[in-house]
């Protein structure tokens, strides 16, 4: 196991517009989806109608991202806001014994 070990620490994640990002993915999959729309007829009788499907899952998980990446965003401008807090004693409520 120790050849899967890493010998050098992980590089900080790259930050940039990330809602930006997601949403014109989302676009792109929404617009592949509407523009193979009209040849339903084509990619049935081919068996491809899996293409269409495929970028309609894009478009639905893109939602589900631009909602994921909305939260994480508010989540991390909330934490820049607020001090930090550095517990000096265990947080923890005592246990009755």
């Amino acid at each position: 196991m120790a050849k899967w070990t890493p010998k050098h620490e992980a590089p900080e994640p790259l930050e940039g517009p990330v809602v930006a990002t997601i949403t014109g993915g989302t676009i792109v999959w929404f617009v592949l989806f509407l523009a193979q729309l009209p040849f339903y007829g084509w990619f049935a009788d081919h068996g491809h109608t899996w293409w269409l499907w495929t970028c309609l899952t894009g478009a639905a998980l893109g939602l589900v991202g631009i909602w994921y990446v909305r939260k994480r965003d508010a989540a991390i401008k909330r934490a820049a806001g607020r001090p930090d807090r550095t517990p000096t004693t265990d947080s923890r409520p005592a246990s009755a014994e």
